[in-house]
């Protein structure tokens, strides 16, 4: 992007958070976890409703109570735990993997160091796990106690924003994330959260995939998809 581009994507950005503040305050944000706690909450969420990948990631912390005690627990065991999530035996069987691998390093699972290290550095650490792309990486960091400044794109978002025109048709996660984080490098990490959650409400609420409900979308006025629907 030129700085011209930059200027127009901030301005999109702050017009786009102030058309959502009404929606906003009819929700209430979940309190943040640890970085441990935000990883593994995200890596067993993918494609399941938020109701239902929620309880499972209870469910985890209650049955093995810490994450040495997960790290030790069977796929099997896990798999069970959370059964009511999509691809339950693919999820439980990163898991799994990861905290193997997270074991070798930092053995006492403290992943605070994310917070101090470089973004790129953080998130290409965070990405080398088993199941952990950038959706699951930007979580880990901006959805924590770490509270860093980078977007969360997951797949309603990635719609909204695609339909906005802000990131191209054939753009991904990773692409979108780095996209709207440069045009904001002023935002603070509770800024990128407010504007991912508002925008995947939109998402799951208006801008569905199949037929979206233009007219009552609080984003309808500044989006080229709507006039086409």
């Amino acid at each position: 992007m030129t700085q011209q581009r930059f200027d127009f994507a901030s301005a999109d950005l702050d017009r786009w958070v102030a058309a959502l503040g009404p929606l906003l305050k009819t929700m209430e944000l979940l309190p943040r976890g640890s970085p441990f706690d935000a990883l593994i909450k995200s890596m067993i969420s993918g494609r399941t409703r938020d109701a239902v990948s929620l309880a499972a990631y209870e469910n985890l912390r209650g049955r093995f109570r810490s994450p040495a005690k997960l790290a030790l627990a069977s796929c099997d065991d896990i798999q069970r735990v959370i059964a009511e999530v999509t691809y339950p035996e693919i999820k439980a069987q990163w898991v799994t993997e990861a905290l193997a691998k997270i074991a070798e390093e930092r053995p006492d699972f403290d992943l605070g160091f994310l917070g101090r290290i470089p973004l790129d550095a953080a998130l290409a650490w965070l990405e080398r796990l088993p199941g952990v792309a950038r959706k699951v990486a930007a979580a880990t960091l901006n959805g924590s106690t770490l509270n860093r400044a980078v977007f969360i794109v997951d797949t309603h978002v990635l719609r909204v924003m695609q339909r906005l025109a802000f990131v191209g048709p054939r753009e991904d996660m990773q692409s979108a994330s780095e996209q709207v984080t440069a045009a904001a490098p002023g935002w603070s990490g509770d800024d990128f959260l407010e504007l991912h959650v508002g925008m995947k409400r939109v998402g799951q609420l208006f801008c569905r995939p199949d037929i979206p409900h233009c007219t009552t979308c609080p984003l309808a006025f500044d989006c080229p998809s709507a006039r086409r629907f």
